[in-house]
């Protein structure tokens, strides 16, 4: 997946682009969870912990 360059809007909102949103399986609705690592990236993940569909996996 190619990278992506995102805006935040006055409110905070970033828009979930829809390959990362397909990949991950999230919805309109859906939580996010969000984990700092140790090398100081970020990353996003579904907060119900369930795994995407099979169709997305790599």
């Amino acid at each position: 997946m190619p990278e992506a360059h995102l805006g935040i809007t006055a409110k905070g909102q970033v828009i979930i682009p829809k390959a990362v949103r397909e990949l991950l399986g999230i919805v309109p609705g859906s939580e996010v969870d969000f984990h700092r690592t140790a090398d100081g990236s970020v990353v996003l993940t579904r907060a119900d912990r369930k795994q995407p569909s099979a169709a997305f996996k790599s």
